[in-house]
């Protein structure tokens, strides 16, 4: 690896590395123009809003129609929302490691209680119902199945996911598990974690265990959430757990994560359950920042980087050759593939998650700019065509896998009114714009069934700890009371609706 390409992967890391989130084609220079007449308007899109009662875009008129039994649904994730860290024979994640370690997370925040979701799942259930959800996308936590990460299940953390998904379908909502969303058990990181191959062999069995526990009742799985995140920030820029600064160990892992993938879909496959399985990528769209041809060039490369490199493997079989040889032929991802291993990571999959959070604008060195108005997050861009372009994309270069929308949503400094209301009038705009996008590419052909709000409550944000709010639902911590947000009224119009 050059020194050049260690730098760029840096850079890229610290880009990416608050990122809780695939490439189009190039873009000419008159985007740049068109920002300019634009930005204003976005950003007073994204304003306060006036009164909930009386604004008419609490009211979809229904002019975008989406199919016939469309999956409107929200999405969590188990260490984000769940809590009960050491109740009922759940074994240590490396997030309640590196959480715990001081200076790692904001304010010291933890996930030890998050929005204790696993005391009021029940209260939450009917609060999807009444939301008028049909699609659940939740995540399983390694270590409450299995407290090292290998060897007997815990069958009091297999139950709570079985009250789970039976309350869910009582409910009448369609349960989508994620086995993998980052909460690695601790023992397994201690024996080398994702840079251990052998951990792709035991998150295997893992899955085993948890197909042959749910598998009747979970129409649809999703195996590893976003192998990028844990790439770039668990592994180069170390904003994530488990914390480290490693470029060649981080493609390594990358590599290990795939392999993972593959093997748990051809776990599914061993047991004749009927479920659909697939990946869930962080997909993001990189554009040229000018008309150049090194701007071009480094855009494609940018790509294969953020995109292509978790693409290919699953869909083609292959690494992308400009990634690889920017890598370099010593790398550790190519001295780390064995013989039939691209074989088990392209197992055919049924569908594929996508999470669509930002765009990125590439210059001719490598670099990035921002074109766009941002979130609270200050990564994130705010730019609805990018979900188009991603979707779009992605049936173009890789064919008509069906598609579901698995993450997509924004943070705002969301407060609760002495009235007991959180008008939150950014996020509905953020949705709408996207939702318009996403009906968009269902119209030009694009085969996607499904889309799930990021995310469904207020939850521990990672390394931002409790200071970002992404939920459609408040979340009063000190009380854990649940309080609909004025986007949670507009999304349940919109699922009334079936659009806009």
């Amino acid at each position: 690896m050059s020194m050049l390409t260690r730098r760029r992967l840096l850079s890229r890391a610290a880009l990416s590395a608050t990122a809780g989130a695939a490439g189009a084609g190039p873009r000419t220079g008159a985007l740049a123009t068109a920002v300019a007449a634009t930005a204003g308007s976005l950003a007073a899109g994204c304003g306060t809003g006036s009164d909930p009662d009386t604004d008419p875009t609490d009211r979809p008129r229904g002019e975008r129609r989406f199919p016939t039994g469309f999956g409107w649904g929200a999405a969590t994730s188990a260490y984000q929302i769940e809590g009960a860290a050491k109740e009922d024979g759940r074994g240590e994640s490396v997030w309640d490691t590196f959480s715990h370690t001081p200076g790692r997370t904001r304010n010291g925040d933890t996930g030890d209680v998050a929005a204790d979701h696993y005391h009021r799942y029940a209260d939450d259930l009917d609060l999807m119902r009444d939301l008028g959800l049909r699609s659940y996308r939740f995540s399983i936590s390694w270590p409450r199945i299995q407290a090292d990460g290998t060897g007997t299940v815990n069958q009091r953390g297999l139950d709570f996911y079985r009250r789970l998904v039976d309350g869910l379908h009582e409910r009448g909502i369609s349960p989508m598990a994620t086995l993998f969303h980052w909460d690695l058990p601790q023992a397994l990181q201690d024996a080398g974690g994702w840079e251990n191959r052998d951990t792709a062999y035991r998150f295997a069995e893992y899955a085993e265990a948890v197909f042959r526990g749910l598998g009747d009742q979970v129409p649809a799985w999703l195996t590893i959430n976003e192998p990028k995140t844990v790439v770039q920030n668990g592994y180069l820029s170390g904003h994530h757990a488990p914390g480290f600064q490693d470029p060649q160990a981080a493609y390594l892992v990358a590599h290990h994560l795939q392999l993972a993938h593959g093997l748990a879909v051809r776990a599914l496959r061993a047991t004749g359950d009927a479920g659909r399985i697939g990946p869930a990528l962080n997909l993001h769209p990189c554009y040229p920042a000018d008309d150049s041809p090194e701007a071009t060039r480094a855009a494609h490369l940018y790509d294969g980087y953020e995109n292509r490199l978790y693409l290919d493997p699953v869909f083609k079989g292959s690494y992308p050759a400009d990634v690889l040889a920017d890598l370099g032929a010593d790398s550790r991802l190519a001295r780390g593939v064995a013989d039939g291993d691209l074989e088990i990571i392209s197992s055919p999959v049924d569908l594929l998650a996508v999470q669509y959070y930002t765009p990125y604008y590439v210059t001719g060195d490598g670099g990035t700019v921002m074109r766009w108005p941002t979130s609270q997050a200050d990564w994130q861009q705010i730019y609805p065509d990018g979900m188009y372009d991603t979707l779009t994309r992605v049936t173009r270069d890789y064919g008509p896998i069906p598609l579901t929308v698995t993450e997509n949503g924004l943070p705002q400094a969301d407060t609760l009114s002495a009235d007991g209301t959180v008008d939150d009038a950014g996020r509905i705009s953020f949705l709408r714009d996207h939702l318009a996008a996403a009906h968009r590419a269902i119209s030009d052909g694009v085969p996607l069934e499904s889309y799930h709000v990021w995310s469904l409550l207020d939850n521990f944000e990672w390394a931002e700890g409790y200071d970002q709010r992404w939920g459609l639902v408040y979340v009063d911590y000190p009380t854990q009371r649940r309080v609909l947000k004025r986007s949670a009224h507009w999304y349940r119009e919109v699922i009334r609706s079936n659009g806009l």
